[in-house]
């Protein structure tokens, strides 16, 4: 199936029961992350400096996976702190919970189980944030992007970098023709992810932020302490990603102009990040559209392929058309 027959996405109509009126409902699954804590606290507490209004994470399903010791040493203690000290109710199954929410946030630090937990949302029509990575293969993400389509239920999958102050800031400037842009940032790796899933993603969207769409080839080296990947797009700008493992791992852009270049560090701040889900939830309208996050990940499948054949350049529409004629 070509990936652009997903799109135009058809958007859900949010029901009255999840109006503007009244805070929204949220159900949260997998609570292995500090994302869920931290995101928690900014909902639920209305004295936090970062408080974000407009939902309130009301129930959660623990799960986490027993090959990932981020996972399951981490979970008790998140779910505990959701439970005692923001009020989360903890019910057993997430077919419980989707009776008790309005909408869903996928928070399972590993991508596997993301499709079968992300399924019965969309097909209940519970607008969906899915955490990062999206998933642990191109493929799924392919499958929950067709579900999303075809249950007619809106999804939204993105890294808070993209809504660091300072990019943001740096995405607005006049910078004369865009010519190009690097960023750096951590890029630990996880055996059961390609490797730019697991932490990657973050400068990968800080990239492409500033980018957009339309990288056409993507070059990988790798070493042991650096990922470096450079994508050609097609009208000729160039986009690095420099991941680091040890050492120093700053968050950094460098913007690229005809007339200015530009570069700074980034912070992240996950409340901007946050309003910008609540928006979702409530118009059913992603931040990011999903021609752009299929691209993300195909771009460090991309990164993937091309560390396989040794640094050769790899098409991202091939990546595509590989991932998509895989049978489940």
């Amino acid at each position: 199936m070509n990936h652009r027959s997903f799109f135009p996405f058809l958007l859900l109509t949010i029901t009255a029961a999840t109006s503007f009126a009244a805070d929204l409902r949220i159900g949260m699954i997998g609570l292995d992350t500090s994302h869920a804590t931290e995101f928690t606290r900014r909902f639920n507490d209305p004295a936090d400096k970062g408080f974000v209004p407009g939902a309130r994470v009301v129930a959660a399903v623990r799960q986490s996976s027993p090959d990932i010791e981020d996972s399951w040493k981490r979970m008790p203690a998140f779910s505990k702190t959701m439970e005692d000290k923001y009020g989360v109710k903890m019910v057993d199954s997430i077919d419980e919970m989707l009776k008790q929410v309005d909408v869903v946030m996928v928070e399972s630090v590993d991508g596997r189980p993301h499709l079968a937990q992300t399924m019965p949302a969309l097909k209940a029509h519970k607008p969906v944030f899915l955490d990062k990575p999206a998933a642990a293969s191109l493929r799924d993400v392919i499958e929950i992007y067709r579900a999303a389509r075809e249950y007619n239920t809106p999804i939204y999958s993105g890294s808070s970098m993209r809504f660091a102050t300072k990019l943001q800031e740096l995405k607005a400037m006049n910078v004369g023709e865009l010519r190009g842009a690097i960023s750096i940032g951590p890029a630990h790796t996880e055996a059961h992810h390609p490797d730019l899933y697991w932490y990657g993603i973050h400068p990968t969207e800080a990239l492409y932020t500033i980018m957009g769409s339309g990288c056409e080839t993507v070059a990988c080296t790798t070493t042991k302490f650096t990922h470096v990947v450079t994508g050609v797009w097609k009208d000729g700008k160039v986009g690095t990603l420099r991941g680091t493992r040890g050492g120093i791992e700053p968050y950094r852009i460098e913007v690229l102009g005809s007339e200015k270049m530009i570069n700074e560090d980034l912070k992240v701040d996950y409340t901007p990040f946050l309003r910008e889900v609540v928006k979702f939830f409530q118009t059913g309208v992603a931040p990011v559209t999903p021609e752009e996050t299929l691209e993300i990940y195909a771009f460090m499948e991309a990164a993937d392929e091309s560390k396989r054949q040794g640094g050769c350049p790899v098409k991202i529409a091939d990546v595509m058309l590989k991932a998509e004629a895989e049978k489940r």
